[in-house]
């Protein structure tokens, strides 16, 4: 397998926006759970199962607000994805469990959970696979600061981690686009691709920014990229079809 189909999405919990009147109307349902937050994550479900690797963001990983149940293993399971992992970056009890997480059809060798530099509550959930010449892909599900200055700490950590592997995929919620000189002084030191001003996904019921991103090395070929029309969220889901220069290698 050379070829590899990419999404990602911050999923705000389960919790559907339809206008910025409901960051207020809806702020209860970060707190308690509601049945049209499982009916949400199905529809969802329905929409991540043609992939091969998902990243989420704001995921709870089982607390009051989720019904208890890990919304990365309950999408894994209702959307036939055999390999599921998720990170816990806030962990705030039976109140919340802000997450990030990774559904995938392929084993991966190694899973790998880094806290990212700033304040604690954010973080980078690698996987690592090996392929067919002998190198490696990591392939990262993160969610930046909101905050320019640990930004900038972040992608200082990216541009270390991108140094020790050949095949590097990068993908999530940035909490910044085109606008942020940061960001693309660090995609130029680093030659990746994909950085799209036209892909605004955020927010998802009129987008006008390019929060979210999947960012690849110079070495693995970009055969489409675009935007998922699919509002269950504030965020839209930006997916990538790519292809890498070695078959990976997974005993599944």
């Amino acid at each position: 397998m050379d070829r590899l189909r990419l999404l990602s999405y911050n999923i705000q919990g389960g919790i559907a926006s339809v206008s910025y009147r409901d960051y207020f109307a809806n702020s209860w349902k970060h707190l308690l759970p509601h049945r049209a937050r499982m009916s949400n994550l199905s529809r969802i479900s329905q929409m991540i199962a043609g992939y091969d690797l998902v990243g989420l963001q704001e995921v709870d990983a089982g607390s009051l607000r989720s019904a208890f149940i890990d919304q990365t293993e309950f999408l894994a399971q209702i959307s036939g994805y055999p390999h599921w992992y998720r990170q816990i970056n806030r962990n705030l009890g039976s109140l919340a469990q802000h997450s990030n997480g990774l559904l995938s059809r392929l084993k991966p060798n190694s899973i790998q959970d880094h806290k990212l530099p700033g304040l604690p509550g954010r973080g980078l959930l690698l996987s690592e696979f090996h392929t067919s010449n002998g190198e490696q892909l990591a392939l990262c599900v993160l969610h930046l600061a909101l905050g320019a200055r640990a930004r900038q700490r972040q992608f200082d950590f990216l541009m270390e981690l991108a140094e020790h592997y050949s095949y590097l995929v990068l993908m999530g919620d940035f909490n910044s686009g085109c606008g942020s000189g940061a960001l693309r002084t660090m995609v130029e030191r680093t030659g990746w691709q994909g950085l799209d001003c036209e892909r605004k996904t955020f927010p998802s019921w009129r987008p006008k920014h390019n929060l979210d991103h999947i960012l690849v090395s110079g070495n693995i070929e970009i055969l489409d990229a675009r935007v998922v029309n699919y509002a269950l969220s504030d965020h839209l889901p930006i997916s990538m079809e790519i292809r890498l220069p070695a078959r990976i290698e997974t005993s599944e």
